[in-house]
């Protein structure tokens, strides 16, 4: 039990736990879009894999934002932090998509591409998204 307090009043461990809880809903939207876009709306050809993926990714990213906003890190949103959460995430975008093509170029499958995607690039997003929200 005073490990567990020791955790829980460690603020930096609590925000990590928090952007963590974020980050799952947002994957999950982020995949989710993608995967029915992908497999019930759009043809199977590259551009129209990309474009379900980027449609998958504006969705996740608003979400993200105020989520990140006002249950990460505490604060309102506002146009200076949702820049910034912008800048962060444009770079973070070119990342997924790289990587996605690069696994799809693989031979990996349209849908086990993008979990490997995520496991590379979302860990990266957190240290991005942190710097703008404590310095901005």
């Amino acid at each position: 039990m005073e490990l567990l307090s020791k955790i829980l009043s460690n603020n930096k461990i609590c925000e990590f736990i928090r952007w963590g809880c974020v980050g799952v809903v947002a994957t999950g939207i982020h995949y989710g879009v993608y995967y029915l876009l992908k497999e019930y709306l759009l043809p199977d050809t590259a551009f129209w894999v990309n474009f379900a993926y980027s449609a998958g990714y504006v969705i996740s990213f608003l979400c993200n934002f105020f989520l990140s906003a006002y249950f990460t890190f505490h604060e309102k949103p506002s146009f200076r932090k949702g820049a910034g959460f912008g800048g962060a995430h444009l770079v973070n975008y070119g990342l997924h998509i790289l990587f996605l093509n690069i696994f799809l170029w693989c031979g990996l499958s349209t849908t086990v591409a993008p979990l490997l995607v995520f496991a590379i690039v979302v860990p990266l997003n957190f240290l991005m998204v942190r710097f703008v929200f404590r310095k901005f």
